[in-house]
């Protein structure tokens, strides 16, 4: 006879396999849930930290991008910008809400006058520049905290420029220098000989002045230059050098007198005048409308120090036609870094610098 063996029922085994597993669950499911959560963390920690990363390179790239400005698009705001500029200027002058007060007094002795026209110019100017290209270095002749968000570009390239400039001429954001005046001529805006004042943006370029911009506010003639690529003014048809016109400060002109006579003979004539950007007007060939509002110089001497807000516009424009602003020992002015310019200035188109240069006496600019 057979032994006598254990049969297992198939409806047992199934709950006894039911009830293991039930007893594993509870015993594991903590720990799988407290895995659970933890890569879940670990899955949120990261995605944290690279989405920052991810968005930082994609900034980078775009900055990179936006790194570079249009020199078109520059010469547009900077017209824009002194424009808007005189428009504050003509205004405060005709409603004589001057308000002047000094700021100080030059080496020379004359005092630097501010007026609410220097004020509000500069405000327009400066933001509508600086909104719009926030990574350019802007220098302004006068300092203001109010901040004007609201001062953005029209987007309007006026149809000369068009027509004039090609598009695409990008420079580096960094090698860029702005510096604007935004009212030229102070003493001569209180004196109410309103036809020496201009507001004036220049752009240098790794200290090279390449566009350069002189609006008139009391006549709205603007002139305006891009270095190597157009403008829309000119040099006139002759000059003569022998001896030159010369046009010079009218704020110390004694002492150029002298100096002017020495290089060039006491037969030379010499018209004084205010404000910088009037005087690089004054070696141009202005249109026939304009010609009335500005005296005609084949040179200018300044024998002081001066700022190079003051110039660079000048000196842009001048480049563009053929023409030099040099020291008065012949050197090229750095338009990066230290605003003062102390080697005074020689200007002229259309003649021979060199020869000018030659014919000045010796002069100790740190001495008078």
């Amino acid at each position: 006879m057979a032994p006598m063996g254990i049969r297992l029922s198939p409806l047992g085994v199934g709950v006894f396999c039911l009830l293991a597993v039930g007893v594993l669950y509870h015993l594991y499911a903590g720990v799988i849930t407290n895995r659970l959560a933890a890569l879940s963390k670990l899955l949120l920690l990261i995605r944290s930290v690279l989405r920052p990363q991810l968005f930082s390179v994609l900034s980078l790239r775009l900055c990179r991008q936006r790194r570079k400005v249009d020199l078109r698009e520059l010469l547009a705001v900077s017209v824009e910008a002194a424009v808007l500029g005189g428009r504050e200027v003509k205004k405060v002058r005709e409603e004589n809400s001057l308000k002047e007060k000094s700021k100080g007094k030059t080496k020379e002795g004359a005092n630097e006058l501010l007026t609410m026209g220097d004020l509000q110019s500069h405000r327009k100017m400066y933001n509508l520049l600086k909104n719009t290209f926030p990574e350019v270095t802007v220098n302004s002749e006068e300092h203001d905290n109010m901040v004007d968000k609201a001062a953005t570009w029209s987007r309007d390239i006026p149809a000369d420029i068009l027509d004039k400039i090609e598009r695409g001429k990008d420079v580096p954001s960094e090698s860029v220098t702005v510096w604007i005046d935004p009212l030229d001529a102070t003493q001569e805006y209180t004196e109410n000989l309103v036809k020496y004042v201009t507001t004036m943006v220049c752009v240098a370029v790794d200290g090279k002045p390449v566009i350069g911009v002189i609006h008139q506010p009391f006549t709205g003639f603007t002139a305006w230059a891009i270095v190597g690529q157009g403008s829309n003014m000119g040099p006139r048809s002759s000059y003569t050098v022998s001896p030159p016109s010369v046009i010079v400060s009218r704020s110390h002109s004694g002492k150029v007198k002298n100096y002017i006579h020495d290089a060039f003979g006491n037969s030379t004539t010499i018209t004084e005048a205010g404000g910088a950007g009037y005087k690089v007007l004054s070696l141009l060939e202005m249109p026939a409308r304009e010609t009335a509002s500005v005296d005609q110089a084949d040179a200018y001497v300044h024998i002081t120090f001066i700022k190079k807000w003051d110039i660079c516009a000048g000196a842009a424009l001048l480049t563009a036609l053929g023409g030099h602003m040099t020291t008065l020992k012949g050197e090229d002015i750095d338009y990066s870094g230290d605003p003062l310019n102390k080697g005074g200035l020689v200007a002229s188109v259309g003649v021979d610098h060199k020869a000018l240069l030659e014919r000045l006496p010796n002069w100790d600019l740190l001495k008078h």
